[in-house]
């Protein structure tokens, strides 16, 4: 068995950010931290891309426009969720999620949900707090190391010939 695997690096990436301005306070804060990932990770500043949106829902179409012009690796896509009191909550994370999983499979580069969907205003702060605990962090950390994964099988299935 070939175990195909990713060294996170980054250096030669281009990444686009797609970010609600809804509960902006918290996305600040995911921001701040996929923009240190990044910038750990040698991506510079001149191939991170940001375009805000009015909200979650907003998102996929936004990250679909960016998927599609072949500029980007990936796409991370960040916002913030929180209950309330009515249905709203589901039908936005949702519709969220599905938009971004169908911009990946038809564009064929990771679109990276760091969206959270939490319960109170406490628990989206908490996530988005500094360090490890940042899940804007682990967006970026997980972007690198997709397009890291999905170049690399792509370098073994070139070397492959058909039969083996």
């Amino acid at each position: 068995m070939k175990d195909i695997s990713a060294v996170k690096q980054g250096q030669d990436m281009r990444i686009a950010v797609v970010a609600a301005r809804f509960n902006r306070f918290v996305v600040d804060q995911l921001l701040a931290g996929c923009r240190d990932a990044m910038d750990r990770h040698g991506i510079e500043s001149s191939r991170q891309d940001l375009v805000w949106v009015p909200g979650a829902y907003e998102i996929p179409i936004m990250a679909n426009q960016l998927a599609s012009s072949g500029r980007y690796d990936a796409v991370i896509a960040l916002g913030a969720v929180i209950r309330g009191g009515t249905p709203h909550f589901d039908f936005v994370a949702g519709e969220c999620a599905s938009g971004l999983t169908r911009v990946a499979l038809d564009h064929g580069i990771p679109a990276i949900f760091g969206v959270l969907t939490t319960d109170s205003v406490e628990q989206a702060l908490e996530r988005a707090g500094t360090g490890e605990g940042n899940k804007g962090f682990d967006a970026a950390m997980t972007a690198i190391e997709m397009v890291e994964t999905t170049r690399s099988v792509s370098r073994h299935l070139a070397g492959l010939s058909r039969d083996e």
